[in-house]
């Protein structure tokens, strides 16, 4: 093996395919054309000796010998990276960029803002912010961090547990006046509901009463959307009730264009979790944004951040 020929670049463009399938995809992440890519897997593998991909028409996948030297590159550039970071640390000035997967209206009304005053603290730190309700690959994508509600699944990323996101149900004054008020979970059945299609179980809504019962209600409507931001423009416009967290609708609430319905009864909270590739949460910059977040979702409206353990 000659290794002048094993450069981080080549390392950097064989790990990518490997985790991406596609080198199509990893020209068009890295900005170069396919025909590179091709270059650095050539030279690379005549470097090393072995064929580390096999190809196909549809897809690129490893082999025996470029899983085991995937592997071993993934922990070099991982301590190169963290060399960079240190040599960065000692003048003060984490660098680099971070990829970041969060859920699309909550990206796009509160994580943004926080990204912005995390880069007014590290303004040489650049953000790469993707925003999908969709359950993406991390290490696929090329993501270090997601920030997700809902229940998760995903045992291979390492979890932290940023806190509960309450909701309430809402509608506009106009809706309510010319359909009424409801008194009781019961009477929702006559009412037109804005529902998620990509939430599971959403023809039925759960709310908890105020001596602590469920009530389960059959939920239909007219109108199902898979955006937050478009539920949000729904119920504004008087397309009937649903249930929403609280940072989705508190500005319409507090200027009156949303209000509470039954506001004895609430559907229960969601977790809000942070995903963590594991050999990202040790690269420095990863690590401030991570904990820059936890200690900053707290002033996102409706956000609960989970109690500190008493020993």
């Amino acid at each position: 093996m000659d290794r002048s020929d094993v450069t981080l670049e080549r390392m950097r463009s064989f790990v990518r395919v490997a985790e991406r399938g596609s080198l199509s995809a990893v020209a068009r992440e890295l900005g170069v054309g396919q025909s590179t890519i091709t270059r650095h897997l050539h030279e690379l593998e005549k470097a090393v000796g072995a064929p580390l991909l096999s190809r196909t028409t549809r897809r690129v996948a490893m082999t025996d010998e470029g899983a085991r030297y995937y592997a071993d590159c993934v922990q070099i550039l991982r301590l190169v990276e963290q060399a960079g970071d240190e040599a960065r640390a000692a003048r003060g000035a984490p660098a680099g960029t971070i990829r970041i997967s969060c859920t699309a209206a909550f990206g796009v009304l509160h994580v943004s803002r926080l990204i912005f005053a995390f880069q007014d603290v590290y303004p040489d730190v650049g953000i790469d912010l993707s925003l999908t309700d969709e359950r993406v690959d991390l290490v696929r994508e090329g993501v270090d961090i997601a920030l997700r509600l809902g229940p998760l699944t995903d045992s291979a990323m390492k979890l932290r547990a940023l806190g509960q996101s309450r909701r309430l149900l809402v509608a506009a004054p106009d809706y309510l006046a010319a359909r009424g008020r409801p008194a009781v979970p019961g009477d929702l059945a006559g009412h037109q509901g804005v529902r998620m299609s990509n939430v599971a179980g959403s023809e039925t809504l759960v709310l908890r009463g105020p001596d602590g019962e469920h009530h389960a209600t059959p939920f239909g409507g007219r109108f199902r959307v898979d955006h937050g931001l478009a539920a949000r423009e729904a119920l504004v416009a008087g397309r009937g009730v649903a249930p929403a967290h609280r940072w989705l609708v508190d500005d319409l609430l507090a200027a009156g264009r949303l209000e509470t319905v039954l506001p004895d009864y609430a559907p229960p909270p969601v977790p809000l979790n942070m995903l963590i590739v594991p050999e990202r949460g040790g690269v420095a910059r990863v690590r401030l944004l991570i904990d820059f977040l936890a200690e900053r979702i707290g002033e996102v409206p409706g956000i609960e951040k989970p109690r500190p353990e008493r020993f």
